[in-house]
Protein backbone atom coordinates (compact mmCIF):
# COMPACT_ATOMS: atom_id res chain seq x y z
CA UNK A 1 0.00 0.00 0.00
CA UNK A 2 1.27 3.30 -1.07
CA UNK A 3 1.37 6.49 1.45
CA UNK A 4 0.21 9.43 -0.29
CA UNK A 5 1.86 12.35 -1.17
CA UNK A 6 5.14 10.61 -0.55
CA UNK A 7 6.70 11.05 -4.03
CA UNK A 8 4.13 13.47 -5.40
CA UNK A 9 3.22 16.81 -4.55
CA UNK A 10 0.15 17.57 -1.61
CA UNK A 11 -2.69 19.75 -3.58
CA UNK A 12 -3.35 21.71 -0.50
CA UNK A 13 0.43 23.07 -0.08
CA UNK A 14 2.54 22.34 -3.01
CA UNK A 15 4.87 19.88 -1.25
CA UNK A 16 5.30 16.17 -0.69
CA UNK A 17 5.13 15.00 2.91
CA UNK A 18 7.96 15.03 4.44
CA UNK A 19 9.17 18.28 2.94
CA UNK A 20 6.19 19.38 4.91
CA UNK A 21 7.19 18.02 8.02
CA UNK A 22 10.70 18.88 8.29
CA UNK A 23 9.30 22.44 7.84
CA UNK A 24 6.94 22.41 10.94
CA UNK A 25 9.59 20.61 12.72
CA UNK A 26 12.01 23.51 11.95
CA UNK A 27 9.55 25.88 12.53
CA UNK A 28 9.46 24.00 16.37
CA UNK A 29 13.08 24.47 16.08
CA UNK A 30 13.27 28.17 15.31
CA UNK A 31 11.66 29.03 18.42
CA UNK A 32 13.55 26.62 20.78
CA UNK A 33 16.92 28.37 19.39
CA UNK A 34 14.66 31.86 19.49
CA UNK A 35 13.78 31.57 22.89
CA UNK A 36 17.56 30.72 23.94
CA UNK A 37 18.50 33.88 21.85
CA UNK A 38 16.17 36.46 23.60
CA UNK A 39 16.98 35.03 26.89
CA UNK A 40 20.42 35.38 25.97
CA UNK A 41 19.44 39.47 25.01
CA UNK A 42 18.14 40.00 28.17
CA UNK A 43 20.80 38.79 30.56
CA UNK A 44 23.41 40.10 28.55
CA UNK A 45 21.22 43.77 28.78
CA UNK A 46 20.95 43.40 32.44
CA UNK A 47 24.86 42.22 32.87
CA UNK A 48 27.13 45.14 34.11
CA UNK A 49 30.01 43.60 32.26
CA UNK A 50 30.24 40.83 29.70
CA UNK A 51 31.67 38.54 30.07
CA UNK A 52 32.43 39.58 33.56
CA UNK A 53 33.73 38.13 36.43
CA UNK A 54 35.32 34.55 36.22
CA UNK A 55 37.34 32.59 38.55
CA UNK A 56 38.63 35.69 39.71
CA UNK A 57 39.25 37.73 36.97
CA UNK A 58 37.62 39.79 35.44
CA UNK A 59 36.78 39.68 31.48
CA UNK A 60 35.36 42.51 28.87
CA UNK A 61 35.62 40.57 25.52
CA UNK A 62 34.35 37.00 24.94
CA UNK A 63 37.83 36.33 22.85
CA UNK A 64 39.53 36.57 25.98
CA UNK A 65 38.31 33.34 27.27
CA UNK A 66 36.99 31.43 23.87
CA UNK A 67 39.00 30.56 21.18
CA UNK A 68 38.04 32.27 18.01
CA UNK A 69 40.29 30.89 15.86
CA UNK A 70 38.39 27.64 16.33
CA UNK A 71 35.07 28.54 16.03
CA UNK A 72 36.17 30.20 12.74
CA UNK A 73 37.95 26.46 11.50
CA UNK A 74 34.57 24.93 12.80
CA UNK A 75 32.35 27.90 10.65
CA UNK A 76 34.06 26.93 7.47
CA UNK A 77 33.96 23.12 8.15
CA UNK A 78 30.08 23.83 8.54
CA UNK A 79 29.52 25.58 5.75
CA UNK A 80 31.61 23.49 3.51
CA UNK A 81 29.15 20.56 4.75
CA UNK A 82 26.56 22.76 3.28
CA UNK A 83 27.95 22.54 -0.16
CA UNK A 84 29.17 18.80 -0.38
CA UNK A 85 25.56 17.92 0.94
CA UNK A 86 23.59 20.06 -1.77
CA UNK A 87 25.99 18.44 -4.47
CA UNK A 88 25.00 14.85 -2.69
CA UNK A 89 21.15 15.64 -3.51
CA UNK A 90 22.21 16.83 -6.70
CA UNK A 91 24.33 13.61 -7.78
CA UNK A 92 20.99 11.93 -7.14
CA UNK A 93 19.58 13.97 -9.46
CA UNK A 94 22.04 13.23 -12.02
CA UNK A 95 21.59 9.36 -11.41
CA UNK A 96 25.06 9.67 -10.41
CA UNK A 97 24.97 7.30 -6.67
CA UNK A 98 28.65 6.90 -6.74
CA UNK A 99 29.26 10.70 -6.50
CA UNK A 100 26.20 10.98 -4.00
CA UNK A 101 28.12 8.26 -1.53
CA UNK A 102 31.53 10.56 -2.03
CA UNK A 103 29.50 13.71 -1.12
CA UNK A 104 27.43 12.75 1.26
CA UNK A 105 30.64 10.61 2.92
CA UNK A 106 32.50 14.17 2.79
CA UNK A 107 29.24 15.94 4.92
CA UNK A 108 29.42 12.97 7.48
CA UNK A 109 33.49 13.71 8.13
CA UNK A 110 32.84 17.19 8.27
CA UNK A 111 30.57 17.02 11.37
CA UNK A 112 32.43 14.24 12.82
CA UNK A 113 35.42 17.20 12.44
CA UNK A 114 32.65 20.09 13.97
CA UNK A 115 32.74 17.70 16.99
CA UNK A 116 36.62 17.02 17.53
CA UNK A 117 37.33 20.63 17.55
CA UNK A 118 34.28 21.13 19.70
CA UNK A 119 36.07 18.70 22.02
CA UNK A 120 39.22 20.24 22.41
CA UNK A 121 37.42 23.72 22.85
CA UNK A 122 35.68 21.98 25.45
CA UNK A 123 38.36 20.38 27.02
CA UNK A 124 40.29 24.04 26.80
CA UNK A 125 37.89 25.02 29.00
CA UNK A 126 37.45 21.81 31.75
CA UNK A 127 41.02 22.50 31.98
CA UNK A 128 40.88 25.82 33.19
CA UNK A 129 38.42 25.05 35.67
CA UNK A 130 35.72 26.59 33.70
CA UNK A 131 31.74 25.64 34.46
CA UNK A 132 28.40 26.16 33.72
CA UNK A 133 27.72 27.21 36.75
CA UNK A 134 30.71 29.89 37.10
CA UNK A 135 28.63 32.58 35.38
CA UNK A 136 25.94 33.55 33.01
CA UNK A 137 28.55 33.97 30.29
CA UNK A 138 29.51 30.18 30.46
CA UNK A 139 25.84 28.82 30.92
CA UNK A 140 25.04 30.55 28.33
CA UNK A 141 27.75 29.35 26.00
CA UNK A 142 27.95 26.19 27.39
CA UNK A 143 23.98 25.60 26.77
CA UNK A 144 23.47 27.57 23.63
CA UNK A 145 27.07 25.60 21.40
CA UNK A 146 26.12 22.13 23.83
CA UNK A 147 22.63 22.21 22.18
CA UNK A 148 24.04 22.91 18.94
CA UNK A 149 26.04 20.06 19.41
CA UNK A 150 23.19 17.83 19.65
CA UNK A 151 21.65 18.89 16.63
CA UNK A 152 24.98 17.83 14.99
CA UNK A 153 24.94 14.56 16.04
CA UNK A 154 21.61 13.85 15.22
CA UNK A 155 23.13 14.87 11.81
CA UNK A 156 25.41 12.18 11.82
CA UNK A 157 22.85 9.65 12.57
CA UNK A 158 20.56 10.39 9.56
CA UNK A 159 23.00 11.30 7.18
CA UNK A 160 24.93 8.46 8.40
CA UNK A 161 21.85 5.70 7.60
CA UNK A 162 20.74 7.40 4.51
CA UNK A 163 24.88 6.93 3.38
CA UNK A 164 24.63 3.17 4.85
CA UNK A 165 21.48 1.10 5.13
CA UNK A 166 19.15 3.26 3.94
CA UNK A 167 20.66 3.81 0.31
CA UNK A 168 19.07 0.99 -0.63
CA UNK A 169 16.39 3.04 -1.06
CA UNK A 170 17.47 4.09 -4.56
CA UNK A 171 17.14 0.84 -6.26
CA UNK A 172 13.97 0.29 -5.21
CA UNK A 173 12.38 3.56 -5.17
CA UNK A 174 14.89 6.87 -5.96
CA UNK A 175 12.55 9.55 -6.47
CA UNK A 176 11.94 8.81 -2.82
CA UNK A 177 15.41 8.58 -1.55
CA UNK A 178 16.02 11.70 -3.28
CA UNK A 179 13.47 13.18 -1.18
CA UNK A 180 15.09 11.82 1.60
CA UNK A 181 18.45 13.72 0.89
CA UNK A 182 16.63 16.71 -0.05
CA UNK A 183 15.11 16.82 4.02
CA UNK A 184 18.25 15.78 5.15
CA UNK A 185 19.57 18.97 3.90
CA UNK A 186 17.23 21.17 5.02
CA UNK A 187 17.86 19.86 8.63
CA UNK A 188 21.71 20.28 8.00
CA UNK A 189 21.19 23.91 6.36
CA UNK A 190 19.38 24.64 9.46
CA UNK A 191 21.98 23.30 12.00
CA UNK A 192 24.58 25.36 9.66
CA UNK A 193 22.48 28.60 10.05
CA UNK A 194 22.02 28.31 13.89
CA UNK A 195 25.65 27.98 14.36
CA UNK A 196 26.10 31.52 11.77
CA UNK A 197 24.14 33.13 14.44
CA UNK A 198 26.21 31.41 17.37
CA UNK A 199 29.47 32.41 16.48
CA UNK A 200 29.12 35.75 16.13
CA UNK A 201 26.88 36.39 18.86
CA UNK A 202 28.61 34.81 21.35
CA UNK A 203 32.19 34.73 20.71
CA UNK A 204 32.24 37.98 18.82
CA UNK A 205 29.92 40.31 20.12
Amino acid sequence: MDIPYTVKSRPDTGVYNAKLGIWLFLASEIMLFGGLFSAYIFLRMGAPTWPGMIDGHMYTRASEILSVPLATVNTMVLIASSVTIVMAWASLALNDFKKYKMYMGITILCAFGFLVIKYFEYAAKFDHGYLPEDSTFLAIYFVMTGLHMLHVVGGIIVNGYLWGPGAKMWKTNPEQFKHRIEVAGLYWHFVDIVWIFLFPTIYLL
